[in-house]
């Protein structure tokens, strides 16, 4: 019974000090998600009003006159590279994770929504998909599997910086251009709250009319015109790469402040779990230590009623 105790009160004290480090990284992704949240909110505005404006642009006919032959620049952002439709032989998804652990069910809820898309779009033929991974976990998902890793990114800080996305804009540009995909998604986990995420995907590349059905332009403001200076291809020149720039930095964003919250929300639930399990030890403890003080008090009356 002693060394039974003994084993309990090692379980009890070890539990506690898995309690207080769950707790403390808890409070360390209680922090890093308050840093990002309002930082990413604020982002998003910007994203959606790029977006929505590149959306009016498309909608009203302003790109007509810019079809192949009136775009002669060799730069792989200009309007003529970027608004290229082709056939689509080859599709590439950048997938955004976590690169470390202990974020729930964040990694394993994109991944398998990416399983499942893949499936459902190229039915395990993985000659016309490839994947740009941004983040470890979902690098080594896929490279465990023997899909084509087009391009990787890891260490993505717990803050992006928008220096952190343009080297792989430029990157996922250059592979366009280079006839390495013919389409472009960004999929991530959007951040609804410090409880739910959800799977979400961004088209990216071509850039085409879609986007203004994605923008959803049905009230009469999407019709109003616009007063361009200099030019209606100058300003889209420099407009379409901010637009790139923005939809997956603020993927990035959205996704990082999904992981903090399920982090916290992970951190959370272990150290709730830790208390209860304390709980139970203690409870265990104290029966089997009042079992031990019965089972003595009955050997010494048992030993006075022999002496009499």
């Amino acid at each position: 019974m002693a060394e039974s105790l003994m084993d309990i009160k090692r379980r009890i004290a070890s539990t506690k000090k898995t309690g207080q480090i769950t707790h403390a990284m808890q409070m360390v992704s209680g922090s890093k998600l308050t840093r990002i949240e309002k930082k990413s909110q604020a982002y998003q505005v910007y994203k959606d009003k790029i977006k929505e404006t590149v959306a009016h642009l498309v909608a009203s006919k302003m790109l007509s006159e810019y079809d192949s032959a009136s775009a002669t620049s060799n730069d792989p952002m200009s309007l003529k590279e970027l608004l290229k439709e082709r056939p689509v032989q080859k599709t590439a998804y950048i997938v955004i994770t976590s690169d470390r652990g202990l974020v729930g069910s964040y990694n394993s809820t994109i991944l398998k929504a990416m399983m499942d898309l893949i499936e459902r779009n190229h039915h395990g033929d993985t000659q016309t998909f490839s994947i740009i991974a941004v983040g470890g976990t979902g690098a080594d998902f896929f490279k465990k599997r023997g899909f084509n890793i087009a391009y990787e990114y890891r260490g993505v800080e717990d803050v992006p910086s928008f220096a952190t996305v343009q080297g792989l804009v430029k990157t996922c540009v250059e592979l366009f251009d280079a006839g390495a995909f013919d389409k472009l998604y960004v999929c991530y986990n959007h951040h609804v709250n410090s409880l739910t995420s959800t799977f979400k995907i961004d088209k990216l590349f071509p850039i085409s009319k879609d986007i203004a059905n994605e923008a959803d332009l049905k009230n009469t403001d999407s019709q109003r015109g616009y007063i361009v200076d200099p030019s209606v291809e100058v300003v889209l020149q420099k407009l379409i790469p901010q637009y790139i720039e923005s939809i997956i930095f603020g993927s990035i964003m959205d996704a990082k402040t999904a992981e903090h919250a399920a982090s916290m929300t992970a951190m959370r639930t272990a150290t709730d779990n830790a208390d209860d399990l304390i709980s139970s030890l203690t409870l265990q403890f104290n029966r089997a230590r009042q079992a031990q003080i019965t089972t003595e008090i009955t050997e010494i009356i048992g030993g006075a009623a022999a002496l009499e």
